[in-house]
């Protein structure tokens, strides 16, 4: 595994509220997903493909809170194989949350509980 820590996320109750929020108290960019229900967050200079432009920072998203979504921020962590990552997950007594989702063609994603209680977010590249 690599281990990378390669994504944020961060719920909302009100959309408009949080987006503005963040782009205010930060200068984070914010663009608006409404097909994936999803908004992509930008906490530097991105590339015309979107991914961060300089190393040192990573990007995120937010999404609407709901009954069936983590309640708080979610550290999402680069992984070769969501499944085997899954499998040892719950071999150390870690809970599969959601298991392993295509995420349009870029990869796919899944969420998992930890031994402590937290929601955490596995991520794996699309033919990587």
């Amino acid at each position: 595994m690599s281990g990378k820590v390669v994504h944020f996320e961060v719920p909302f109750g009100d959309g408009d509220r949080a987006r503005e929020f963040y782009k205010q108290a930060f200068g984070w960019a914010v663009t608006e997903m409404p097909q994936m229900g999803y908004t992509i967050v930008s906490t530097g200079p991105a590339a015309e493909s979107g991914m961060p432009a300089e190393p040192g920072y990573i990007g995120g998203g937010m999404f609407e809170r709901g009954t069936d979504t983590p309640q708080g921020p979610v550290i999402t962590v680069d992984v070769p194989s969501i499944n085997a990552a899954l499998a040892k997950i719950e071999l150390l007594g870690g809970q599969t949350i959601q298991a392993k989702q295509p995420v349009g063609e870029m990869g796919f994603a899944a969420y998992f509980k930890d031994t402590e209680g937290n929601i955490m977010g596995l991520w794996e590249l699309a033919g990587g």
